[in-house]
């Protein structure tokens, strides 16, 4: 089975040139990615959809690195 980081950096693979198993968690969405603000609204939809969540959008925008992105993911579905 995939595990979830491992699910999670495929959908980031989609919106950069990285592949998922060359991503570090410490990389950056914009600065280290190259994502848009529309690439990063797009992959918040798709993780929406994939992980079953409903993201914040204030607790969204303070998201900057892939490991702080995996972080808020794990609350919420601990939450859910």
């Amino acid at each position: 089975m995939m595990t979830q980081e491992m699910q999670f950096k495929k959908i980031v693979a989609q919106y950069c040139e990285v592949k998922p198993e060359d991503m570090k968690n410490e990389m950056r969405f914009r600065e280290d990615l190259g994502f848009s603000s529309l690439d990063f609204m797009s992959f918040l939809g798709e993780l929406e959809d994939t992980f079953d969540v409903e993201l914040e959008e204030d607790d969204v925008l303070q998201v900057l690195t892939i490991a702080e992105a995996l972080e808020m993911m794990e609350k919420l579905q601990q939450e859910a």
